[in-house]
């Protein structure tokens, strides 16, 4: 095993220290002997400098940070010492040429030691002294671990602005002692006395290996206090597996959501996508990014990538390619309602699998642009439906939402339309399987709410949130995706799923969770002020037309909708769509209404 020289500098200083020690034995017992035996003195002492060296090189002591060493560290080098100490006795004992008197053995032996050590602590507290003159952000650390331990040496050796002042870990093993310099100083439910006790400023959670669910209940538990909060991702985002101060990130809400992942049958998603040309629509955007990166992982023969926005797409295949994704992909800029262009698409690809999550989603948008909403959401739809019976195509799975049920904005109803597309499309082309699956909102999205939170505290708040009731499902991009292809993968046609999203979140807790998490106190630091209920929006997301109307499926977190006669009436055909798609102002609305009866325009 290769054993690295954390500082050269430092076998340089114990090569010059044991000589010295070495010295000193001889010239302190002989005196004006000295040069007499100065020939076994240059023997001995080099002997005596190159057996130490060599067991501080082996034993690790080279490795250590000193500035930061503790009683361990030091206890280390001690074996080390004796252990050299005694091959160097035995050295004498059976090597002749080796002379050295026994009383400057002891002298040897003691100042050896004695200096080595000394310098060794010198530089320790030197810093020490250093950091109390500076101003520092105290900091306790989450988890005493390899991440812990590396994150402290690395603080302590920048000089950074945060001075760690121990840890805090579950494990009894660890609690009382000392690791990396630094004592462990409790478990991690004494966190609000150690924060009190050492008036910590900043907490840093360094538990990358452990599960989402616990790493947000840590995190829940810290925005209730109150206090600052930096956190490392998790080991399967962290480059290489090395640990680096430049790794800590705020926390986002994603993190105080996060479940454990969820299971997934891979088998029966693999089976219906390996090997397969697979067309994502919308695959620029937050869902069909994340959709598009799992469905790589399942071996299809090619990835269709086809999205309105150049850049979100190219961004997309920017980090394929840098990813080095084995997958044959092609980067497609299309309309979903323009037919002309998607016939092309499906007669040079021939698709076996459509996931289609392009759709236009921000609900005060589609208020003042409804033919917009229609022309994309539900028109798109019906054009993407029929042309995958019409070439084929083995399944389609329509991302939905749901403000689809019981609509209020012009968004949920011209998604509602669209799975009502998805529905008549399954009678007119039995062939093919279509499906479509309800969600809420997700975090990370770039319309969430979030990345409108986070900068109105950075630019000082207020933070405006429209009602005090306001509630929103909310789930993490990679888990819905994850169960669209789930959803997929067990649908027979016709099916609108559901997925279990939890239980919805307010959003004006949401806010001051937020405002926590980032050190300040809500409605001290940074106030809430609240805009009013706007055009098309509910206080409450609904998932289900009649909760007594759904059916369990094979997967725990999906769900099946039962149709009825009033969700897909028999008139329902592309004529409709298209009277809608013709007419102008108010009037979209009003045709919408004819369709959904129960859009309640609000």
């Amino acid at each position: 095993m290769t054993v690295g020289v954390r500082n050269r500098s430092m076998v340089i200083l114990d090569l010059l220290f044991f000589a010295l020690a070495t010295w000193l034995g001889f010239a302190l017992r002989l005196s004006v002997f000295m040069n007499a035996f100065y020939g076994d003195a240059l023997l001995s002492g080099s002997v005596f400098a190159a057996v130490n060296v060599g067991s501080f090189y082996i034993g690790g002591v080279y490795r250590i940070y000193w500035p930061q060493a503790s009683l361990e560290e030091f206890a280390l080098l001690f074996r080390c010492y004796m252990v050299a100490s005694v091959v160097f006795i035995l050295s004498y004992v059976w090597i002749p040429a080796i002379f050295v008197p026994r009383s400057s053995l002891a002298i040897m032996l003691f100042g050896g030691f004695f200096m080595s050590a000394v310098y060794r602590a010198s530089w320790r507290f030197f810093l020490a002294t250093k950091q109390k003159s500076r101003s520092w952000v105290k900091t306790i650390i989450v988890g005493a671990g390899d991440a812990g331990s590396t994150l402290a040496r690395e603080l302590i050796r920048n000089g950074d602005e945060l001075l760690p002042v121990g840890f805090l870990d579950d494990d009894c093993e660890k609690q009382g002692k000392d690791i990396a310099g630094l004592p462990v100083l409790g478990a991690i439910s004494d966190l609000e006395q150690w924060i009190q006790k050492e008036s910590i400023s900043v907490v840093l959670v360094a538990i990358p290996s452990a599960s989402r669910k616990v790493v947000g209940e840590v995190l829940h538990r810290l925005a209730s206090l109150g206090v600052e909060t930096r956190v490392l991702p998790s080991l399967r985002d962290i480059a290489g597996g090395t640990v680096s101060t430049t790794m800590l990130r705020k926390v986002k809400l994603e993190d105080l959501l996060a479940r454990d992942p969820v299971a997934l049958d891979c088998g029966a998603i693999a089976e219906i996508i390996c090997n397969k040309v697979v067309l994502i629509t919308g695959a620029g955007g937050s869902i069909g990014s994340e959709i598009s990166r799992q469905i790589a992982t399942y071996g299809p023969s090619r990835l269709v990538l086809l999205g309105h926005g150049e850049h979100s797409i190219y961004s997309l295949c920017e980090e394929f390619r840098e990813k080095g994704i084995p997958v044959p992909y092609d980067p497609v800029i299309a309309d979903v309602s323009d037919r002309e262009t998607m016939e092309q698409v499906f007669s040079r690809w021939k698709p076996s699998i459509v996931f289609h999550a392009g759709a236009h989603k921000h609900v005060p948008l589609m208020e003042a642009n409804p033919r917009e909403a229609v022309r994309v959401n539900s028109f798109g739809t019906w054009v993407l439906a029929d042309l995958c019976g019409l070439y084929g195509v083995e399944r389609m799975v329509m991302v939905s939402t749901d403000k689809a049920v019981n609509p209020t904005s012009v968004m949920g109803a011209t998604k509602r339309v669209a799975e009502m597309a998805i529905q008549r499309a399954q009678l007119d082309h039995q062939s093919t399987k279509y499906m479509a699956v309800r969600f809420g909102n997700v975090l990370g999205s770039r319309g969430s709410v979030v990345p409108k939170f986070e900068r109105q505290i950075e630019q000082g708040g207020p933070l405006t949130v429209t009602h005090p009731d306001m509630r929103r499902y909310f789930m993490l991009i990679p888990e819905a995706a994850g169960l669209v292809l789930q959803a997929g993968s067990i649908g027979e046609g016709g099916e609108i799923f559901v997925l279990d999203m939890g239980e919805p979140i307010k959003i004006v807790e949401m806010a001051e969770t937020l405002i926590k998490l980032h050190g300040y106190r809500p409605g001290l630091d940074i106030s809430i002020e609240f805009s009013g209920v706007r055009s098309g929006e509910k206080l409450f997301e609904e998932l289900f037309y009649d909760l007594a109307g759904v059916d369990l499926t094979a997967h725990p977190k999906i769900f099946r909708s039962h149709l009825s006669d009033k969700e897909l009436p028999d008139s329902f055909d592309a004529g409709r769509i298209a009277v809608v798609l013709n007419s102008g102002g108010d009037s979209v609305v009003s045709e919408l209404k004819k369709i959904v009866p129960e859009f309640s325009h609000s």
